[in-house]
């Protein structure tokens, strides 16, 4: 199976103290046999997301260091980037057009045509993603704070 994991997964598999590491870090684990990919939008969210204060708080990353952190998912064999369906367009305009607009709309209709059309099982926090009927999804179950 190919699974396209939310930026949301990989930023949580990064950051040792994220709340939804444990979480993230199990379904990683159990994913052996499975190919994980990287899209492009997956991929400039996670550097994005590695250098911007606001995420990282005292912990930002420089340019280089997050381009080191994206190079250590890439030395796992399992890891792969996937490039664009030549599709894509035509399946991410039709599921945009039911749905209201709101936070990370563009992103996540994107994700989720991206994922229909390269056959991948998205695998994210995101409980949003249930609209999406003829997707291939695996909503992660954060761990409990007890566990």
């Amino acid at each position: 199976m190919t699974c396209l994991p939310d930026v949301n997964v990989w930023i949580a598999l990064t950051i040792g103290e994220h709340i939804h590491h444990a979480a993230a870090a199990h379904w990683f684990e159990s994913a052996m046999n499975d190919t994980i990919a990287f899209c492009r939008v997956t991929q400039m969210s996670f550097l994005r997301l590695l250098t911007n204060n606001r995420v990282m708080a005292g912990d930002v990353l420089t340019a280089a260091q997050a381009w080191e952190m994206l190079e250590r998912f890439r030395r796992d064999d399992r890891v792969t980037f996937l490039p664009e369906p030549l599709d894509i367009e035509g399946r991410w305009r039709k599921p945009a057009a039911p749905h209201k607009i709101g936070a990370n709309f563009w992103t996540d209709t994107y994700l989720a045509a991206f994922s229909e059309a390269a056959e991948c099982t998205l695998i994210t926090f995101d409980r949003r993603f249930k609209k999406h009927k003829r997707l291939r999804l695996e909503i992660l179950r954060p761990a409990s704070r007890a566990d």
